[in-house]
């Protein structure tokens, strides 16, 4: 059975694109199979009013394919075009919405279309086109990705597909014990830190006949950017609202999904603001941060889970005076909305064996409640609500760090007052703790990083020493304040 799909009806300044498309989807030897083109003045002469006749084509439609050009088109008596009209019925009626948009200039456009382009690129990701080429090719491929989704064409997901050109000699037995031993304590995962790597892989789902899926190599790769390089996460902060070169700190993070989330998390934690308190109510320093350390931890996660990998663009993570964005190649499905992201709803993610592992290790929740979470979390401190977009092919999330004196004085003074990980690393440290005390305390999961951000640098820097420093790999080794360290502590306020 076919669907219809509605081209924007009666716009005579893309007529010509129209009949493109029309054309287009009638002669493709695949489109054609599961989509029958619907244009306006294809239609015969009839008695009935023409905004009843598109608007029930549009009811009937399975998919609404909207073209925005520079005119509006004649207004009805509330001041609508047929176009605005038929998007709002295909909003209402639920129907996959696909829009471009001609031209990058929007300048020239009538001030409503303008408006029509705004209200539509807050519900959906908008293509803009040049020429007649441009617009085909990205209508193939909206209509292909529609076709994937509703499971009329049936391709394997990227996540379960073998990666290649891997090997199970590129993943990594001491990742994925690591692994193991945080899914046991954490989730009662059955399988022990001794299982061998295939049957684990094999029980994770991870193995696309007997080699390892591109999840696997995300998960546990030696190298995962080897294989796939735009999974790499980018970092940066400006000493402002806008983004501008030169950009003052600039970090490009690789290494398995654990490791992307937890350096992205350090890089925010490391440059936002933060009171440490005293040792009144027990052996370790509480530190708050300006923004909630969950939110920042969902934002990230979200984004590295969920993201697009298939896309060629990475993960972003930007800090700016007043907000921090987090950039996330992709965007929501059906019957997720914007809208209904600030409501109870279903986990429905799109790289499923990338998620299991996350959640196993606890880095992820099942129930779909990390927004939820993220907006009680950042309101329970005091801050406006986290703020959600699409655009340029990327969902992105906002978290709006505190607006406050202090917060405008940072902005110049950041710059050279960036606390350093081996300082926050001393500001937890209280007595002699162990590895895993430290790492706890800091709220780091994945030790392979604490050590070599935090406990290196630390030991180097003569904040902290070990207190058996002939036998580094002691099983009973811990680690103090060095008088170095007391001194610094004490001279930021921390007792």
């Amino acid at each position: 059975m076919s669907d219809f799909v509605f081209i924007s009806s009666v716009q005579k300044e893309l007529a010509d694109e129209r009949k493109a498309l029309a054309e287009f989807i009638a002669n493709d030897p695949l489109l054609r199979r599961f989509f029958v083109p619907f244009l306006f003045e294809d239609l015969p002469a009839s008695d009935r009013r023409p905004d009843g006749v598109y608007l029930a084509e549009v009811q009937h439609a399975a998919i609404y394919v909207g073209l925005f050009g520079k005119e509006y088109g004649g207004e009805d008596a509330d001041g609508l075009s047929p176009t605005e009209r038929e998007f709002d019925h295909a909003t209402a009626a639920g129907k996959a919405r696909l829009i471009f948009v001609k031209g990058e200039d929007d300048a020239a456009r009538h001030p409503k279309m303008r408006t029509l382009i705004i209200k539509a690129g807050r519900q959906l990701i908008r293509r803009r086109f040049s020429t007649v080429a441009d617009l085909r090719g990205d209508l193939y491929a909206s209509l292909i990705e529609y076709l994937e989704r509703t499971g009329r064409l049936f391709t394997k997901p990227f996540d379960a597909a073998a990666c290649l050109e891997a090997s199970l000699a590129d993943l990594s037995d001491e990742k994925l014990r690591w692994f193991l031993g945080l899914a046991r304590r954490g989730r009662q995962y059955p399988l022990r830190e001794e299982t061998a790597a295939a049957d684990a892989l094999e029980h994770l789902n991870l193995l696309d006949a007997g080699r390892p899926s591109h999840a696997a190599v995300l998960l546990f790769g030696r190298r995962p950017q080897r294989f796939l390089p735009a999974s790499e996460l980018k970092c940066m902060h400006f000493h402002g609202t806008e983004v501008r070169k030169p950009i003052p700190s600039y970090q490009i993070y690789r290494g398995t999904v654990f490791d992307l989330v937890d350096q992205a998390l350090d890089f925010v934690l490391s440059k936002i603001n933060r009171s440490v308190g005293t040792r009144a109510l027990g052996p370790q320093a509480p530190v708050d941060y300006e923004l909630p350390r969950e939110a920042v931890a969902e934002a990230i996660v979200n984004a590295v889970a969920h993201r697009d990998y298939a896309s060629l663009i990475s993960v972003q993570v930007m800090l700016f005076t007043d907000r921090l964005e987090v950039w996330n190649p992709g965007e929501l499905h059906l019957p997720l909305t914007l809208e209904k992201l600030a409501q109870p709803h279903p986990s429905l993610p799109p790289n499923p064996l990338v998620a299991e592992p996350l959640y196993l290790a606890q880095y992820i929740e099942k129930a779909g409640s990390g927004i939820l979470d993220m907006i009680r979390q950042c309101a329970e401190a005091g801050l406006r609500p986290p703020t959600f977009r699409q655009d340029v092919g990327c969902f992105i999330q906002t978290l709006w760090r505190p607006v406050t004196a202090e917060a405008t004085a940072e902005a110049t003074a950041e710059a050279t007052a960036e606390v350093t990980a081996e300082v926050r690393l001393a500001s937890v440290l209280a007595g002699e703790m162990t590895r895993q005390e430290l790492q706890q305390a800091l709220g780091l999961r994945h030790e392979e990083h604490f050590r070599k951000a935090y406990l290196l640098p630390a030991l180097e820097a003569d904040l902290i020493e070990m207190t058996i420093p002939d036998k580094p790999h002691s099983s009973r080794q811990k680690y103090r304040l060095t008088g170095k360290g007391r001194a610094l502590l004490t001279k930021g306020g921390a007792k």
